[in-house]
């Protein structure tokens, strides 16, 4: 049983078709429950659906929510939905990785403190040393899993035992300076999210601020994304833009660019906990 003011959050997916939204919303009614937000979008490239509500049971009524969980699974198999429900009761389990660079890290720890990130930080991860005086002060567990060619594979074990053991739910690399192996983005789809230091697609690779001085760009950017095998092409959750001109050297755009990145990351992550996006092939669908 959940207590009557409990809210929870429904995910759904399936393909577009009449009658949905009246059969998710009748289903909810009839067990008691109120919906205080709803937002759909039917994509007519890909003839999926999307649905994300947030509901809690009416005032007085002693909530069953497994009820709801299983009686739910007659209307799913009516319209083939690929569903998940959350309860916000539960913060999400969350793993930060990071390399040398502190600025999107200390971002994140200064938010979750604020109130505004609902997650709990299973552990911090890093291959290298750096940053494991800002892990013990937050009294967050380090964890230091050095990478070399000779190594990788094992400590990319380590890593998945590590998200194992601690029940962790999303993987953040938050400018973690190593490309995961495509065994590990598979192990980890849907569920891993990276800030690319550029504005993609484009100017890819180690030293995309630099290209993008050689090119004269006017504006740059940070990506958040998916993490998948394609290096830096995976779904993108949230961008974030900066205006610049032909007086900024390499080293400017590297010191502007940093609150591009923190921006990004910030929202794609705080999209994710609040079950705001879906995937819809190489795209995403965001309830904001």
């Amino acid at each position: 049983m959940q207590h009557a003011q409990d809210h929870f959050i429904i995910k759904i997916s399936c393909p577009a078709t009449s009658g949905i939204v009246a059969a998710v919303t009748s289903f909810l009614s009839a067990n008691g429950c109120y919906i205080s937000e709803m937002a759909q979008f039917d994509d007519e490239f890909s003839g999926r659906f999307f649905m994300r509500a947030v509901f809690r049971f009416n005032a007085g009524l002693e909530g069953d929510i497994a009820g709801i969980e299983q009686g739910f699974v007659a209307v799913a198999n009516d319209f083939d939905m690929t569903w998940e429900l959350h309860s916000t009761a539960r913060p999400m389990r969350v793993l930060l990785m990071v390399s040398k660079f502190d600025h999107c890290l200390n971002d994140l720890l200064y938010r979750y403190h604020k109130g505004e990130m609902d997650m709990q930080i299973t552990a911090i991860v890093s291959n290298h040393l750096d940053l494991r005086p800002m892990a013990e002060r937050e009294g967050i567990r380090f964890i230091y899993l050095p990478v070399t060619k000779e190594t990788k594979a094992r400590q990319e074990a380590e890593l998945m035992k590590v998200v194992e053991e601690t029940g962790t739910e999303l993987v953040v690399l938050a400018r973690y300076m190593q490309i995961l192996s495509d065994d590990l983005c598979k192990q980890l789809s849907g569920r891993a999210i990276n800030i690319h230091h550029s504005f993609l697609p484009g100017f890819k690779g180690a030293k995309p601020y630099h290209q993008a001085f050689e090119r004269g760009v006017k504006l740059i950017g940070a990506t958040a994304h998916y993490v998948t095998s394609d290096l830096d092409e995976g779904p993108i959750i949230e961008q974030q833009v900066q205006r610049v001109d032909h007086a900024y050297k390499p080293d400017d755009l590297v010191n502007i660019g940093r609150d591009t990145e923190t921006v990004a990351l910030s929202k794609a992550v705080k999209y994710h906990l609040q079950h705001r996006v879906f995937l819809n092939h190489d795209k995403t669908v965001i309830f904001r």
